[in-house]
Parts: C-alpha cells; structure tokens; sequence
C-alpha cells in the first residue's frame, strides 16, 4: 500500500497541508498512524477521501439539510461505511432532484399567475388581511418590503393598503421563496418583468447580474442544482469504487 507524508497529500490533492490537519481534526478522514518521530502516514485511502472531500462541497447548497446530509455522507465514509455513505448520497440525490422539480415548478406557477392578468384595484386589504389571506406572516411579509420587493401604499392614515397587483405579486413572490430562490433573484425577475412581461422567467432567474459582488447558489437555482445532482452521481460512483478497494 502507497503511503503519504502530510505535504505529499496536499500536494496531490491541490490544498494546505493544515487544511489536511483540519480534515482529520473534523473526522472527515481516519486517523492516520504515526511514526515514532510524529509524523503522520496517510493512505490511498485518504487520498480517495480527500477527493471526495473536495467534490461533495464543491457546490453548496444549503436548504433543506442538504448540505448537513453531504457532511453526515463525508464522515461515515471516513469510518470505512461505505454502504452506509452510499445510501445517503442516494437520499441526497434524491432530494436534490426534487428541490429542482420544485424549483421548475415555481416558475410554471409564476407563469400562470401572470397569464391571469391584474384586475382593477378593486381591493384594498391591511397588512393583516394579507397575512391570512396568503398565509404569509407578517414578518415575512415586512421583510420582503424592506428587501424591496414589494412597495405598498398608504392611507392618510399611515396604514398600508395592499391592492389586486400587490396580491398577485405576492404570490409570485410566495411560490419562488418556497422553491428556495433567493430575495435577490426574486427582485431581479420582478425589476425585469416590471419593464418586459414577457421576460423570459427562467433565464432572469438564473442570470445574476454582473455588478452583483456576492453571488449565492440560490441566486442561480436550477442551474446550482443541475451542478449538485451531476455532482452526486459522481460522489456515489467514487463510493463504489473506495468501497471495492478498501473494505
């Protein structure tokens, strides 16, 4: 069996040899023996570890536990469980695939809001009214004003009166944040559709725009996703493979 020198694996694997430090201290790779002098002796077995280390958080999504679920898949793999590992790649990928499809979803249903129209401001409800209406909390619904998402007017009275265009665009609002896209994809279809209504949702959705200094998986959500499930069936095939060459 090879055998490895800390530096040596961080040279293979492309990271700092304290980032190897780090693996071991997080339980992400087994122990390594040491000699009498201390230094640590890696295996091939690490060396498959790593790799699956830096591939598994390659593509970060967070929602839904998935990214607790991928870590729990990292140290079980590091015991030698490899069919354990597999199994929560397996229910992983199958969450992944349907967050997408709750993701695609979305857009069919912001589409059929749209197809639907705004009728006359014939409604003016409080903030109240909306909450129960749409089963939005309130909070919710005055983060979503102060991220700019929705702008509501006021009576002379100071309270706010939310008409049929703000309920519709609540409930566009509604359907993506449940499909887990981000506030800021979600302004920029709104800000887009606002000057083109017939933008094509799904290409907003997903095209960050180039002045934006952070950029987030959910800001380009189906194509975050697209990444993660193509990820996942290359981690459960490494899987495959550690596990005929070293159980």
């Amino acid at each position: 069996m090879n055998t490895y020198k800390t530096a040596e694996v961080a040279a293979i694997i492309g990271i700092h040899p304290n980032t190897v430090r780090l693996y071991e201290k997080l339980n992400l790779i087994p122990k390594p023996k040491r000699l009498p002098n201390g230094y640590r002796v890696f295996t091939d077995f690490h060396i498959q570890q790593c790799k699956l280390i830096r591939l598994a958080f390659q593509i970060e999504v967070l929602q839904n536990g998935l990214r607790k679920k991928i870590a729990q898949m990292i140290t079980v793999s590091a015991t030698g469980d490899f069919d354990t590992a597999i199994t929560i790649t397996e229910e992983y990928l199958k969450q992944i695939k349907q967050e997408h499809q709750n993701a695609e979803e979305a857009i069919e249903i912001v589409k059929d809001i749209l197809s639907g129209g705004v009728r006359e401001n014939s409604t003016q409800l409080k903030r109240k009214d909306v909450s129960e209406l749409l089963d939005i909390s309130m909070d919710t619904l005055r983060n979503w004003e102060m991220n700019g998402l929705l702008a509501v007017k006021r009576k002379n009275n100071g309270y706010r009166v939310y008409t049929d265009g703000d309920i519709q665009r609540l409930k566009i609002i509604r359907s993506l944040r449940c499909a887990n896209y981000s506030l800021e994809a979600i302004l920029r279809l709104l800000q887009q559709l606002s000057k083109n209504p017939d933008t094509d949702i799904r290409i907003v959705l997903n095209t960050p725009k180039q002045t934006d200094d952070i950029i987030s998986v959910c800001d380009r959500l189906i194509i975050s996703l697209s990444a993660a499930e193509k990820n996942a069936n290359t981690l459960s095939a490494m899987l495959y493979d550690m596990k005929e060459k070293f159980s």
